[in-house]
């Protein structure tokens, strides 16, 4: 996943256009440096699962 899809994502969880983002373990690195960046990255929470699986979500 390229960081534009992932900053992509990010804001479609933050708009709550989706509800999660499910980041899978190869795609954690491209998800944390466009998280670091994120202006509301206080409020997007992880929580994980499997496999090295993380679901974000947004919390208002």
């Amino acid at each position: 996943m390229t960081n534009e899809e992932m900053n992509q994502q990010l804001e479609q969880v933050v708009n709550k256009e989706i509800s999660e983002l499910l980041i899978k373990k190869e795609d954690f690195i491209t998800f944390r440096n466009c998280w670091l960046k994120h202006p509301e990255k206080d409020r997007i929470i992880g929580e994980a699962k499997l496999l090295g699986e993380v679901v974000y979500r947004y919390v208002s």
